[in-house]
C-alpha cells in the first residue's frame, strides 16, 4: 500500500519558509533582535496578577448566588484574622490593650480594608448584652471612658464574658485576641484591583515588625486569603532561583552531551529568548503573572530545549559528515522541519483545552502555554537553524560525533529488540498490567484540598504555623460556609422560615467536620431565654409570631438584610477538605429537595469554604471532560497529518499510560486535583506528545524505505532516539530540584512534571516499537514495514 506523506498547510510547507529563512538570513536575524527587545522591555513590566475572583468559577451556580447577594452578607470570602497574643499572662493588662488598639488602628488605615467592617474589642460593633429584672442593658466592650485603671480592666473582663465573643474575638484561653479585617476587591474610589503583595508587605511591615521582637509584649499571627496569596507571590523569588537552576543543570548536561559550547549557548539563549517573548507576549496581551502560572516559563524552555536538542543532533551529524554549516543547518531544517510544527501545534491544541475550564486562573494558564508555544516555533524553529548557519560547530563537537557513530552504544541495541515480537508482546503485557494496576489506585484520587491549613504552602510555614495556632486557641473557625435563605420581602422571620432554618441548622450540627453553625434562630432564641428569666426550658423557636417579632427587635448586622428577603446560616468548618465541604453540600441539598415552601429557598454557597465547594465541584466535573478533549484534539492533528489511524495509536497509547500512572502517584502521595494540580495532566500530555512524533516520524521514513523494523527502530534510537532520551532525562533532573522549594504546591508540581518527563520519555523508547510491531507491518512479508492506514 502506498505510504501517506505528512501533511502541512502550503504556507508552512517546508520548501517555501527555506526559501523565505534561509534566503533573507540577516534580515531576519535583523527582526529577531527588534522583537526581542521590544519583548525584553515588555517582560521586565509584567507584574504579579492575583484576586479572588480570577481564582474561582464565576459562573457556578453558586458563585452566581453568591454574587447576587454579596452586598447583604458580611465579608466571608476574602478577609483576614490577625490574632494578637500576649507573651506573659493574659489580655486583660493596660500594656496589652493599648497594643491592641495600636494594631487596630494600623489594620484600620491600611490600604484595601473595608473598615466598616473590621471588628476588634476595640470596635464600636462589638458589644455586650445582658438582661437583668428590669431591663436590656448593652453597650461596647471597651468602658466608657476607659483609661487603663485596674477598674476599668477588670469591667472590661466582665463585658467580655458578657460579649459572646469568647473562642470568636477573643481566645478560650483569654492569652490572646482577634482583629477580623474584611477586604475590598477593588478601591472603591480608583476601581484599581487590590494589590496582593503589596498588602502582605504592609501587614509584615506595620503590624508584625513594628509590633513584634525580642522585647515586645506580643506575638503576631495572621491567616486569610490575602495574606496566602501575598506568601504565595513572595516565593515567586524562590521560583526565579530554582528556574535559573534548571537552566544552569540544562546548560551543563547539554555540553556533556553535545561537548560544543555554541550549540550549547545557542540552544539555551534561543530557548530562553521564548521565555522573554512569552512573558512579554502575555504583558502585551493585559495578562500579569500569578502564582499558579509560574511554571509556564519553566514548561516553555523545557519544551524548546525539547526541540533545540533534536535540532542540535541533527545538524551535528551532518557537520560531522562534511557538510558546510549553512547546507547542514537548512538539510536539518528540512528534516526537522515537519515533525515538529506537527508537534508543536499538538502542544498549542491541548494546552487550549484548559481554556474551556471556567476558572481564571487556569484559563491563564492555557493562554501564557499557548503563547509561548508560538514564541517556541519563532525562535527555536527558525532562529536556532539560522544562528547555527553563521557559528557552525566547535572542533570538539565534531570529534564527539564522530566517536559516538564509530562506536555507537550498546544499550540501543537492547532497546531495539523491543520491536521483536517476542519482546513486543511482553512490554505490552507489562504495560496493561501497570496501567490495570494505575487505574485501581488512581481511582481514589481525591477532588480538592486534603490537608488543614494552606496546603500550597509547606507545614512548617509561618502561615501554616499561624493558622495551627489560631485553629488550636479558637472555637470559630476561618472556614465558613454560607447557605442564604431567600424569601419574598418581610417574611424571613416568618415562623415557617424560622423553623425550617432551625430544622436544618440541627442537621447540620451533627455533621462530621462541622463546629458549629449560626443563624437568626439562635438569636430569637437567646432573647426570647432572656425575656424570660434565662430560664432554659424557653431557649427553643417560638410558635408565636409575635414573640419571634419581639425577639428580633435588634439583631446584629450580618442576620438579616434591610428588607428581610435574605437570611444566612453560618456554617463554621473543621477544616476546608474536600470531603467535609461536600458533606455539608450533601446535607443542604438533601434537605432543600424535600422542603416545600413558594418562594423560600435554601441557596449555596457563600463564605471563603462555599467558593471553594464550587471551585472543587467544577474542577470534578471538567477533569474527565478536559482529559478527553485533550487527547481528542492531539489525536486529531495526528490523524490530520500522518493520516493514518496506526499513528495514533502508536503516539497517544504512550501518553495515556503515563496519565494513568501520574494520576495514581497523585494518590499515593496524597495530592489532590484542583487548580495548582489539574493542568498538570494537560501540560504532560503536551510535553510528552513531542517525544512520540519525533520517533514516529524517523520511524516512519526509515520503514518507507524499506527497512526492516528492527532494524529501522535501531537507527531510529542512535539518532532521534538517543536525543528523546537526553532530554527527557535533562529536563527531569532540572524539575526535581522543584522538590526542595519552599512553597508545597510547586514541590508538588515538580513531583507530577518530573514524573512525566521520564515516563513520558520511556513510553516513546520502549512502547512505542512494540505498538509498532502490532501496528505497522506489512502483511506480505515476515519482516515489518510500514504500510499506511
Amino acid at each position: 500500500m502506498k505510504n501517506k506523506q505528512v501533511w502541512i498547510p502550503p504556507i508552512l510547507a517546508e520548501p517555501f519558509v527555506e526559501r523565505v529563512l534561509f534566503g533573507n538570513r540577516l534580515l531576519v536575524l535583523s527582526l529577531f533582535l527588534l522583537f526581542s527587545f521590544f519583548f525584553a522591555y515588555q517582560a521586565s513590566k509584567i507584574q504579579p496578577d492575583a484576586s479572588l475572583e480570577r481564582m474561582i468559577p464565576l459562573e457556578h451556580a453558586y458563585i452566581q448566588n453568591f454574587l447576587e447577594h454579596r452586598h447583604d452578607l458580611e465579608n466571608l470570602a476574602n478577609f483576614i484574622r490577625v490574632s494578637v497574643a500576649v507573651k506573659r499572662g493574659d489580655i486583660f493588662t493596660a500594656d496589652y490593650m493599648e497594643t491592641l488598639n495600636n494594631i487596630n488602628d494600623e489594620l484600620f488605615y491600611l490600604p484595601g480594608v473595608e473598615r466598616a467592617g473590621l471588628k476588634s474589642l476595640w470596635t464600636p460593633n462589638v458589644r455586650w448584652v445582658e438582661v437583668t429584672e428590669d431591663v436590656f442593658q448593652g453597650g461596647p466592650v471597651i468602658p466608657n471612658g476607659y483609661k487603663g485603671s485596674p477598674e476599668n480592666l477588670e469591667q472590661l473582663r466582665h463585658n467580655v464574658l458578657r460579649s459572646g465573643q469568647i473562642g470568636s474575638l477573643v481566645a478560650n484561653d483569654f492569652k490572646s485576641a482577634i482583629i477580623y479585617v474584611p477586604l475590598l476587591e477593588r478601591d472603591p474610589e480608583t476601581g484599581a484591583s487590590l494589590d496582593y503583595k503589596e498588602f502582605s508587605k504592609q501587614l509584615e511591615q506595620r503590624i508584625r515588625d513594628q509590633f513584634t521582637g525580642p522585647n515586645s509584649l506580643v506575638n503576631i499571627h495572621i491567616i486569610g486569603f490575602a495574606k496566602k496569596i501575598g506568601d504565595l507571590i513572595d516565593g515567586i523569588d524562590a521560583v526565579i532561583s530554582f528556574f535559573s537552576i534548571a537552566v544552569l543543570i540544562t546548560a551543563v548536561l547539554l555540553f556533556a552531551y553535545c561537548r560544543c559550547y555554541i550549540s550549547t549557548l545557542v540552544a539555551v539563549i534561543c530557548s530562553l529568548t521564548a521565555v522573554v517573548w512569552q512573558l512579554g507576549l502575555m504583558h502585551t496581551l493585559g495578562y500579569g503573572l500569578d502564582p499558579y502560572s509560574v511554571l509556564i516559563p519553566f514548561i516553555v524552555f523545557a519544551t524548546a530545549i525539547s526541540h533545540s536538542v533534536q535540532f542540535i543532533n541533527g545538524v551535528h551529524h551532518d557537520i560531522a559528515a562534511g557538510v558546510n554549516p549553512i547546507n547542514a543547518s537548512m538539510k536539518t531544517f528540512r528534516h526537522h522541519y515537519l515533525p515538529a510544527v506537527l508537534a508543536l501545534i499538538s502542544d498549542a491544541m491541548g494546552f487550549l483545552t484548559l481554556i474551556f475550564i471556567e476558572i481564571n486562573v487556569i484559563q491563564d494558564l492555557a493562554v501564557g502555554a499557548s503563547v509561548g508555544i508560538a514564541s517556541i516555533i519563532a525562535t527555536n524553529l527558525i532562529l536556532l537553524p539560522i544562528a547555527i548557519s553563521y557559528l557552525s560547530i566547535t572542533k570538539s563537537g565534531i570529534k564527539h560525533v564522530k566517536k559516538a557513530e564509530e562506536h555507537p552504544s550498546k544499550i540501543w541495541d537492547t532497546f531495539a529488540k523491543l520491536s521483536h515480537p517476542r519482546y513486543a508482546f511482553f512490554v505490552l503485557l507489562v504495560t496493561s498490567a501497570g496501567v490495570i494496576a494505575g487505574l485501581i489506585v488512581a481511582k481514589d484520587v481525591k477532588i480538592g484540598e486534603l490537608h488543614q491549613g494552606a496546603p500550597e504552602l509547606r507545614p512548617d510555614s509561618r502561615y501554616n504555623k499561624d493558622n495551627a495556632f489560631i485553629t488550636s486557641n479558637y472555637s470559630t473557625s476561618a472556614d465558613v460556609m454560607v447557605v442564604m435563605v431567600t424569601t419574598p420581602p418581610e417574611k424571613c422571620i416568618s415562623y415557617d422560615v424560622m423553623d425550617a432554618v432551625d430544622r436544618v441548622q440541627w442537621e447540620l450540627k451533627q455533621a462530621k467536620g462541622v463546629q458549629s453553625a449560626i443563624s437568626i434562630v439562635d438569636v430569637s432564641k437567646r432573647v426570647t431565654k432572656a425575656f424570660n428569666e434565662g430560664n432554659l426550658k424557653w431557649f427553643e423557636l417560638s410558635r408565636n409570631q409575635k414573640i419571634i417579632d419581639t425577639s428580633l427587635q435588634n439583631v446584629p448586622s450580618g442576620f438579616i438584610n434591610t428588607n428581610c428577603s435574605l437570611t444566612p446560616i453560618f456554617i463554621f468548618l473543621d477544616d476546608h477538605r474536600a470531603e467535609t465541604l461536600q458533606r455539608v453540600v450533601d446535607i443542604v441539598e438533601e434537605f432543600t429537595t424535600e422542603y416545600s415552601n413558594e418562594g423560600v429557598n435554601f441557596l449555596l454557597a457563600a463564605g471563603n469554604a462555599g467558593i471553594e465547594v464550587a471551585t472543587n465541584q467544577v474542577i470534578k466535573e471538567s477533569q474527565s471532560s478536559m482529559i478527553i478533549v485533550v487527547y481528542a484534539v492531539v489525536a486529531a492533528m495526528i490523524l490530520f497529518a500522518y493520516r493514518s489511524t496506526r499513528a495514533i495509536v502508536c503516539i497517544i497509547v504512550p501518553l495515556g499510560v503515563t496519565s494513568v500512572l501520574c494520576t495514581a502517584l497523585m494518590t499515593m502521595l496524597d495530592i489532590g486535583i484542583k487548580v495548582s494540580t489539574l493542568p498538570i495532566i494537560a501540560l504532560g500530555v503536551g510535553l510528552g506528545v513531542d517525544y512520540g512524533i519525533y520517533i514516529f516520524s524517523r520511524l516512519e521514513e526509515l520503514l518507507r524505505q524499506g527497512i526492516p523494523l528492527q532494524r529501522a527502530y535501531l537507527q531510529t534510537l542512535r539518532s532521534t532516539g538517543k536525543a528523546v532520551a537526553f532530554t527527557g532525562l535533562t529536563l527531569a533532573i532540572g524539575t526535581a530540584t522543584w522538590i526542595f522549594s519552599p512553597i508545597k504546591f510547586q514541590a508538588d508540581m515538580g513531583i507530577l512534571l518530573t514524573f512525566m518527563f521520564l515516563w513520558n520519555m520511556v513510553g516513546a523508547i520502549t512502547l512505542l516499537p512494540a505498538l509498532a510491531y502490532f501496528f505497522i507491518k506489512n502483511d506480505a512479508e515476515t519482516k515489518p514495514k510500514y504500510a499506511g492506514r
